[in-house]
């Protein structure tokens, strides 16, 4: 037990409440919007993971990790020179709990690091609501954050991730979106054991699909693959955790200018970190 306990310490000195959400896109997300709407969206995330991977080799089943995440998201779409853009703002929070053989890394909860983006919207076709879209994450060290804790909702180090996605109706009750990013971190100089965390480049890969019921509801799926990037820390480089995931859902808007949105997910395959066995997502959405 004390050995998966130093592994799971190992790998969780990166684990903090950023972790458990990526830029994982919702279908639509990509959508285009007339100048001057805004969008106001909380979001809410539960997962758990029970057990523990080191390369595609299971290590142990008697782990317990749980994530209850908060997003309060707000986006303004407006044209600027002749280019349309959403420039946003996203305030996480959240909880991670720890238990069977790493409960001795205990729980933590607070506010995670604020992100501040702006989608470029390069292309769009208005005939066949095809759009492509360029976006920007920087996330901002302001999370709760201590070198002395097991579980962090900060990380204490800036982020940048570059996300381009493309999106399009196929027929009249179906869409596709695609969407790939890039992730460069900064080093985080105040973690356990001394010296500073460095992380390679990290990327993501995923698509979402839509078949539209009616005007109210909608049937969605998504994959995802990422690799977060290998760390180095004193001369030791710890290896990406790599993840495939899937992810089922509805779209409900009840009114013209409100949509919910539920998804259930679970991780397909996982190297190097935590499986995820559930995962439940909820986002409520106003237009205004």
């Amino acid at each position: 037990m004390k050995k998966i306990r130093a592994l799971a310490t190992s790998i969780l000195g990166l684990f903090c409440l950023q972790n458990t959400y990526a830029v994982d896109l919702d279908a639509g997300d990509y959508d285009y919007a007339p100048n001057g709407t805004n969008l106001a969206m909380l979001y809410y995330q539960h997962a758990s993971r029970d057990s523990l991977y080191t390369g595609s080799d299971k290590v142990s089943d008697q782990v317990e990790l749980k994530s209850d995440i908060g997003i309060a998201r707000y986006v303004h779409y407006m044209d600027v020179a002749g280019l349309h853009i959403a420039p946003q703002i996203l305030i996480p929070f959240g909880r991670l709990d720890a238990g069977k053989d790493i409960s001795a890394l205990g729980s933590n909860s607070g506010l995670g690091d604020i992100i501040l983006a702006n989608t470029f919207f390069v292309y769009h076709d208005q005939e066949t609501k095809s759009t492509f879209g360029i976006t920007p994450y920087l996330y901002l060290p302001t999370g709760k954050y201590s070198k002395d804790e097991g579980l962090n909702i900060g990380e204490n180090r800036v982020k940048f991730t570059l996300q381009g996605a493309y999106t399009t109706k196929l027929t009249d009750r179906i869409s596709w979106d695609t969407a790939g990013d890039f992730t460069l971190y900064g080093k985080n100089d105040d973690i356990a054991g001394g010296g500073d965390l460095k992380q390679d480049l990290g990327f993501q890969l995923q698509t979402n699909g839509r078949y539209r019921l009616n005007e109210i509801a909608d049937l969605r799926a998504g994959l995802s693959y990422s690799d977060v990037g290998d760390t180095k820390q004193n001369g030791v480089t710890t290896d990406s955790t790599k993840q495939s995931k899937f992810w089922v859902g509805t779209g409900l808007s009840p009114t013209p200018t409100t949509q919910v949105i539920l998804n259930y997910g679970r991780d397909l395959k996982v190297k190097n970190g935590f499986k995820e066995d559930n995962r439940i997502n909820l986002r409520f959405m106003k237009v205004f």
